[in-house]
């Protein structure tokens, strides 16, 4: 992978089909515990499905990317939305972005959305599985992967993708989640002020969310909002119903680059 300087720090990214300056951008903003690399070969089947480049980066304490100073501010995300996303894009030179951001990716997506500082480069939002409030279902899975980080082998799977950072990537994510003060944490506030359309995909059997979230973005988010729901499905559709979340996601890009 490559690395660019954004907000003092080295972000590490690739990137897939064409550049900003030719067709849109499809940012892939990841998981909680994700990186550039676990995004697997789905970053360069949406750019082919759809003809527009790909930029897949690691924020800053994950991947390849600089690490970052623990514990993490129960504000983290508000950081990322609102400061880190917009010096990556501009460093990267995006000139008209799609957001597709999955779990803390998808929450980060929304909260840049919600910026005048967003428009008009962000023509849309393709979610996976975004929180805007903080759900006991999801206190519980979290507190379920600290157990397996400490006492299984999910340590060194993560290791693989994060090398140094994986304490940093997973206590990072992990104890701001499972922080007391972090049950209050909630950015519907923020839904009114996006006004360029969403999709949300999400799984029903999702062990980290429930509907209430995809609900939450439809009634109160400022633009159209499109939901996609996967039956037999958990956290990541891209890699549990790949196709369906391939082909939904295609076909949302396809119609806004047309309008």
């Amino acid at each position: 992978m490559d690395t660019l300087g954004a907000g003092g720090r080295r972000i590490e990214f690739t990137r897939h089909g064409p550049g900003p300056d030719v067709a849109p951008t499809l940012v892939f903003l990841h998981d909680g515990i994700g990186c550039a690399a676990t995004w697997r070969d789905f970053p360069a089947a949406l750019a082919g499905e759809t003809g527009c480049g790909a930029l897949v980066y690691s924020r800053a304490g994950y991947g390849g990317s600089d690490p970052v100073a623990l514990p993490r501010p129960l504000t983290y995300m508000h950081d990322e939305g609102f400061s880190a996303l917009p010096e990556l894009l501009d460093a990267a030179g995006v000139r008209r972005a799609f957001l597709v951001g999955h779990s803390d990716g998808g929450s980060i997506a929304l909260l840049h959305a919600s910026t005048t500082r967003s428009l008009p480069r962000v023509r849309g939002l393709l979610l996976e599985a975004p929180h805007v409030f903080c759900e006991e279902i999801t206190v519980r899975a979290i507190g379920k992967a600290r157990d397996e980080y400490l006492h299984t082998d999910l340590r060194a799977k993560l290791e693989r993708h994060h090398g140094g950072n994986v304490d940093c990537a997973f206590w990072g994510w992990n104890r701001a989640w499972l922080d007391p003060g972090f049950l209050a944490w909630n950015i519907e506030e923020c839904l009114p002020a996006i006004t360029v359309p969403v999709l949300v995909v999400q799984g029903t059997d999702d062990p980290y969310g429930t509907l209430r979230q995809v609900e939450a973005i439809e009634r109160q988010c400022g633009g159209p909002v499109r939901r996609c729901i996967l039956e037999r499905c958990g956290h990541s559709p891209h890699r549990e119903r790949r196709d369906r979340t391939l082909s939904t996601m295609a076909a949302f890009v396809r119609e806004l680059c047309e309008t």
